[in-house]
C-alpha cells in the first residue's frame, strides 16, 4: 500500500467514529474498499479494534480534514513527516580490512583444522569468506596452500573470542555422542571429588624406603682388627 497511513484499519475506525467524512474519502485515504469502510460503520467489521487519530501520530493535518469536511470531492493527503526513519541497510558479506585480508586464508586453514566441526556458514561469519575459498583450503587445492599457517583468527584480529566460543558451542551440539569407553579422559571437577569418600578415590600406594643403619652399611667391610691381623700374617709369612 502506497502512501497508506500507519494502521490503515484503526485509523479507519477513528475517522469513521470522529469525522463526517465520506465512505469514498476514508477508503480512499486508508487504501481500502469503500464496503471495507461501510463494514466498519455499520459494525460488521473491526470489532475490537481500537481507533488511531491521525492527528497525534503527525499523518493528518486538521485543516486538511476541514477542507475534506467541507468538500465531499477532497482526497485526503497524508502529512508530511518531519521525522525522517533511516533506510535499513542490505546486509551485506562480512567487511574485512584490506590489511587483513591477507591473513584470512590462514585464520580459514586454522579453524578447519582445529574446529572440523564447523560448517562453511559458520566460517563465513566469523572472518567473512566464501565458500569456494573455505573448500579450496579444506581440500588442499587453494593456490598458496603451500604456505598457508595455521593462525588463530582471534589473535589476528578477525573475530571476538566471544563469537569464536559461540559458534563452536553452536557446533558441538549437533556432534555425534561418542560410544562409552571412548570419551576423553579427563580430570573430575573439585565439586565431586569432594563428595567422594576416601575409598573411592583412587591414591597411589606409598612405597615406604628401606631403612639403612651405619652397621649394615659397613658390614660388608673388614674391620681395621682384621685387617692389622691381615698385614702382620702377610709379614710372618715373609
Amino acid at each position: 500500500m502506497s502512501n497508506a497511513p500507519l494502521m490503515p484499519k484503526a485509523t479507519a475506525v477513528w475517522l469513521v467514529d470522529n469525522t463526517s467524512l465520506s465512505f469514498e474519502q476514508i477508503a480512499d485515504f486508508c487504501k481500502m474498499h469503500r464496503l471495507e469502510i461501510r463494514a466498519i460503520a455499520d459494525g460488521e467489521s473491526a470489532q475490537g479494534i481500537k481507533g488511531m487519530d491521525p492527528f497525534t501520530t503527525g499523518q493528518l493535518t486538521r485543516e486538511e480534514l476541514e477542507k475534506a469536511q467541507n468538500d465531499p470531492e477532497h482526497s485526503l493527503k497524508l502529512a508530511q513527516s518531519k521525522i525522517k526513519l533511516p533506510t535499513a541497510k542490505r546486509r551485506g558479506p562480512r567487511y574485512t580490512p584490506l590489511s587483513k585480508r591477507q591473513d584470512r586464508p590462514n585464520a580459514i586453514y586454522w579453524l578447519v583444522r582445529s574446529h572440523p566441526e564447523l560448517k562453511d556458514a559458520q566460517i563465513i561469519r566469523l572472518v567473512g569468506t566464501t565458500k569456494n575459498t573455505i573448500e579450496a583450503i579444506r581440500s588442499g587445492q587453494h593456490w598458496n596452500s603451500a604456505n598457508l599457517t595455521p593462525m588463530d583468527p582471534v589473535t589476528l584480529g578477525l573475530c571476538t573470542q566471544i563469537a569464536l566460543d559461540f559458534e563452536v558451542g553452536k557446533a558441538a551440539k549437533y556432534l555425534p555422542k561418542k560410544p562409552e569407553g571412548e570419551e576423553d579422559a579427563t580430570l573430575m571437577p573439585a565439586s565431586e571429588t569432594q563428595t567422594l569418600q576416601p575409598h573411592q578415590v583412587d591414591v597411589p600406594p606409598v612405597v615406604k624406603e628401606e631403612e639403612v643403619s651405619a652397621d649394615s652399611v659397613f658390614a660388608n667391610f673388614p674391620s681395621s682388627d682384621k685387617a692389622g691381623e691381615d698385614e702382620g700374617g702377610d709379614e710372618e709369612a715373609k
